[in-house]
Order: C-alpha cells, then structure tokens, then sequence
C-alpha cells in the first residue's frame, strides 16, 4: 500500500495540485486522467520519486518498489537492447557480459582448457542469479512489442523503438506500483491489444496516463481525476467514470451542461463500440434505440459547432500509379486512389510499413518514385503532423492564434474569434494572456493543432493526432471533425477515434500492398476476427459425402440454439442490474470491486454466448436454404 498525504505541487505562480489525499492498494489498476497543464505527469514523477513535493508526504514500506515509465524515455545510448532491460541490475548485467565474453573465447579457442573452465563458471554464475529466466523473460516481451535485433545499440534505435524497449524494461523489472506515462503511444494497434492482455496479469498495482479510451476502459478498475488542482477518484472503469464525472459535473456546475453532456455523449460511443453486434431479440433492439434516443438529444449540441470550411469542388486528390521504394524496401506499389468531396478515411498498419509518407506524397511534401498527383484548384490542405511546430516561447497564447485569423466562420456564416475557438480547446480566458512557454508538452500540442483548424481547410490531414492529447480535448476534436464538411485523412492507433471519425479504411499489409475497408475500425476488427472461422466449421463437413450438407442440427446444437437468446438476455440484464448497485454502492470502495468484477465476469460470458450465437445462426441459415 502507498499512501499519499496532502500533496502540494505548483509550478511557477501555477498551482498544479493541492491538498491531495489519496491511497493504493495492492493489484489496483488505476487511470489518471485530466486536461493538459493539470498536473499529471508531474504528480506522476512525484508518487515516483524523481521530483519532490512542496507540501505533504509519500509513505510506503521500506522495502515498496516503484517501476516509472516516462512520457519521453532516456535510455543509455552506448548499452545495447538487453544490457537496457536490466540496467541498475548490476550483478545480472555483469553475468550476462562474462558469460558473453566466455562463450567468443571458447568461439576463438575451441581447444583451450581454460576457456572451457571460463565458460563453465559463467554459466554457474548464470545458473546461481536465474539470470537464464530473466533473458528469456526479456526477449519474449521484446518480442512481442516488436524488438527482434537484442543486441543492436540503443542509440541506432528509432523514436518508437527506445519508446518499446522502456515499456519492455518497465514490466520486466518486479515492482509493487507500475507506472506508466503514455505507454501507447508510438504503438501499433496490435502491440497496443498484447500490451493490454499482458497488463491484466501484472502483479502489482498500475497507474496510468494515457489518451487510448479503449485502453483506459478494458485495464482499469478505479479513475483518478485531476481537475482544477484537486484529485478526485471513482471506482470503476473509464465508462462509469463518465457516467459519475457528468453526474458530479451537474451537481456542482450546473451552467456548464454542455460539458457534462459532451460526457455523456462519448459513454454513448464507447458502449456502442463495444457492443457491435445485435441479436434479434426484442430488449437488444430496446438497447440500440435507447442509445439512438440519447445520439439524437446530441444532435442540438453539435449544431451549435457547425465547422466553416473554404469552399471544395468536386476534384479534390487523384492518385494514379504511385510507387514509393525506401532503401530498397517497397512502402507503396502501384496505387491508385480518388479522394472525393466528403471522404473521411483513416489510415492503420505497423509502424514503419509508410503510412506517414502517403500523406506526405498526398500533400505534395515528398514526391514519389512514380506515378502522378493531382489536387483540385480549390484544395486547401490543413497538416497536422507528429513533430512539434517551433513555437515561440516569449509569445502569449493569444497573438500565436490571431497570427493565422482573428475571426473564422461556421457553416452558416456565424463568426467565431479566436479567443472563443481557443476557449471551445480548453484555453480559458485567463490562459490566452499566458506565454507559450509556460504551456505543457500537451498544451503546446493543443494549440498548434487548434491553428491547423484556424486556416479553415477544406482537406484535413492528420498525422497521429491522439498522441499526446488528453481525453477531453479528443473529445472536442472528435466533435469538431464529426461536423467537418470537408475531407479528413488521418493516420492513427487510436481505436476509439477511428471508430468514431472515419467511415473507410487504408491498410497497408506490407510490401507495398494497400487495401480499402469500408467501415470503422471495430467494424474492420470483427470483419477480421471472423475470417478463419469457416475453416473451422469445415473440419467436421469433411467425414460426410463432398455434396452432402446437414439436414439439420445436432440434438446437442438444438437444445443449445432454443435456450441461447434467453441466455444472452438474463446475460445483458444482468449486466444492467450489475452497473445499477455500483452506482447505488457510490464510496462502498469493497463493494464496487466485487460487483465491478463480478460485472466483467458476466460481459465476458456474454461475449462468448455471443460468439457461439453467431455460429450456430450461421449453421440454421445454411439448413434453410438448403431446404429452399
């Protein structure tokens, strides 16, 4: 357990957090969320040693050990990628190296005794540290985050890749509190889902920060929020949090309920993103209309944010025959594409496969090997790209913003100044006066995307724009690109947003092969999952006549297939009653984790009832036809 004791931090005249009183406890899995520039990752670095507070204490056992993964990782550049994992681990790292050193010996001088004898008592020494165990725990997480070359020096790594090997040296080093500062970002989607798996058997308690909503909602079981230098904490994941932050929202600011419905607003996506498939039972079809209800009560608030774009004909970007060859590695191959008025389109695939250089060649940046690009007279591109635009640090956060405009429009002409955008991105009034240096990473990160927007483009591209944005300012851009009349292309990891934002997919597969999807990213997941699936069902086929289909079910099938949509339905209302007592139980910190775990359990079930639905449906609907 750790304990944390009227905490006072503050930077500059700016008070960052104060009078914070909080606990975790052993296993607790917890995300810390709030605006960029309230604190995080300072009270972060404060929980884990690297700054001091200036009020309050810190206590745990002397023996409690906190493992920190930073936002931007510094790692020793001269050490190689495993010497990295166990640095500090003074008497593995030197095990490792004599070891290595023994076996080139015995490499170079097969027949000398001596070396033989070196070999022997390194591999004793090995034996004695079970530094064996610890090698091959480390290269099975590199591995799986994507690292295969253990020897290569950290300084030939990329950005993304030191970023892997900090995370694989943060879970590999035993520690009661694990915490983490950003963890997804730079990772691929499938990275991100093991690192989610692996989190779920951790052994000892997790704090987080992360912008990865999904993330945020499948690892945690308790939120902490920090707003206006106080911490508040909710048990439950991130869905009940939004549920509670809004109630808690209208209870002490009732002037701010667009606010507290833009909350609500995102619960509504988040369940509707986990709950993609629909049965044709009568209260699954009650579900989705009562969340149709609460979209359409959502609908008077976005028209009160109708984004103005500059006028867009019908040509917007043609590509024709693009080729793109990196040191002799395909990224791109024979593509065509046609952007079109309207488009929204979200591009995914591993790091490194090329996805940034499309949009590079989309916007003209960089020109392909060959084929041709043409971009329609009334194009104007809005880039928002991963690298931090040079800000000027002596100018106030105001003046930046009327450098590009001082006033836009809505689509119905209404004008909007600046310092009403920058409010609309959470820069409240007094914060606009405020010299740029004294913003956060995520703040400057804020602002330079809320210029891109100021130009009003009528083409979007956007490089990864999750990264290093909190949750609510997702939530406004999300909004805003929801209203956007114009073209949005963007690169990103971020499940919850392209769920939300795009309505087509490019996924580059390697080799320079890009194919289109139709639909969300959980949409193109399920489309995934179930490809597979009818090899699996051929298998039994195989004994009967090549000509030969089922007549009809199995008895054990039937009985299975009578009961299973009653099942899902006392499965879902279970669930319902489950969600209900844990807002009843309010501060019951005991009762909300045995309810909230005991919830999990049912949702699990109820995928799997799902699954076994969705099979059995498939096997009645080829009966059917067979008899038709």
């Amino acid at each position: 357990m750790l304990t944390v004791e009227n905490l006072y931090k503050s930077y500059g005249d700016k008070v960052l957090f104060e009078g914070i009183n909080c606990v975790i406890r052993k296993r607790e899995r917890i995300g810390l969320i709030g605006v960029n520039g309230t604190g995080k990752s300072s009270f972060l670095k404060v929980l884990a040693g690297i700054e001091a507070p200036d009020q309050g204490e810190i206590n745990h056992a002397k023996d409690y050990r906190i493992e920190y993964l930073a936002q931007e990782p510094a790692l020793d550049p001269d050490l190689t990628v495993i010497e990295q994992i166990y640095y500090g681990e003074a008497d593995i790292m030197k095990a490792m190296r004599q070891y290595e050193q023994a076996a080139r010996k015995l490499e170079r001088e097969p027949e000398s005794e001596r070396a033989q004898e070196l070999l022997f008592s390194m591999q004793q020494k090995m034996d004695e540290l079970e530094a064996w165990d610890a090698s091959a725990q480390a290269k099975t997480v590199l591995s799986k985050l994507g690292i295969q070359d253990f020897d290569q020096k950290v300084s030939t790594l990329s950005g993304g890749q030191k970023k892997r090997v900090a995370i694989a040296k943060a879970l590999i080093q035993p520690a009661d509190l694990l915490i983490l500062d950003e963890p997804t970002n730079h990772l691929d989607n499938i990275t991100i889902d093991w690192l989610e798996k692996h989190l779920t058997s951790y052994p000892g308690a997790l704090l987080l920060v992360t912008h990865d909503r999904y993330f945020l909602n499948r690892v945690t079981n308790r939120i902490y929020e920090l707003d206006n230098g106080q911490l508040y904490a909710y048990e439950g994941n991130y869905e009940f949090f939004l549920e509670k932050k809004a109630k808690r929202e209208a209870e002490e600011r009732s002037s701010e309920q667009k606010h507290a419905n833009t909350l609500r607003r995102e619960l509504a996506w988040l369940r509707r993103g986990a709950r993609a498939r629909s049965t044709k039972q009568k209260a699954r079809i009650e579900r989705i209309e009562e969340m149709q209800n609460r979209k359409f009560n959502t609908e008077k608030e976005k028209a009160a944010f109708q984004a103005g774009t500059s006028r867009l004909g019908k040509k917007v970007i043609e590509l024709k025959g693009i080729e793109k060859r990196l040191d002799g590695r395909a990224l791109i191959t024979s593509f065509d594409y046609l952007l079109k008025p309207g488009d929204k389109i979200g591009i995914i695939g591993p790091n490194g496969v090329g996805k940034t250089t499309l949009l590079n060649i989309m916007a003209k940046r960089i020109k392909p090997d060959s084929g041709e690009i043409e971009t329609g007279d009334t194009v104007k591109i809005g880039y928002y790209t991963q690298g931090d635009e040079e800000l000027d640090g002596d100018q106030r956060v105001i003046d930046y913003m009327k450098e590009t405009a001082s006033v836009i429009h809505t689509k119905s002409g209404e004008p909007i100044t600046a310092e009403q955008m920058l409010e609309r991105f959470l820069f409240p009034r007094p914060v606009q006066w405020t010299y740029i240096r004294k913003l956060s990473g995520g703040e400057k990160r804020r602002l330079y995307l809320l210029k891109v927007l100021m130009t009003e483009p009528n083409v979007l591209f956007l490089d990864e724009p999750t990264n290093d944005l909190d949750t609510q300012t997702l939530g406004v851009l999300e909004e805003y690109l929801e209203n956007f009349s114009g073209v949005v292309v963007a690169v990103s990891h971020d499940r919850y947003f392209l769920d939300r934002v795009v309505d087509r997919l490019l996924i580059f597969k390697g080799s320079g092969i890009i194919n289109e999807f139709y639909g969300n990213y959980s949409e193109y997941l399920e489309i995934s999952s179930e490809e597979p699936k009818p090899e699996k069902n051929e298998k039994p086929v195989k004994e009967q006549p090549a000509n030969k289909k089922p007549a009809r079910l199995s008895y054990k099938d039937q009985k299975e297939w009578d009961v299973i949509e009653d099942e899902i339905a006392e499965l879902e209302k279970q669930i319902e009653e489950l969600g209900e007592k844990i807002v009843e139980a309010g501060s019951d910190s005991e009762t909300v984790q045995e309810l909230f775990t005991r919830q999990q359990e049912a949702e699990t079930a109820l995928e799997r009832k799902m699954e076994r639905w969705e099979e059995l449906s498939l096997m009645v609907e080829e009966i059917e036809s067979n008899k038709a």
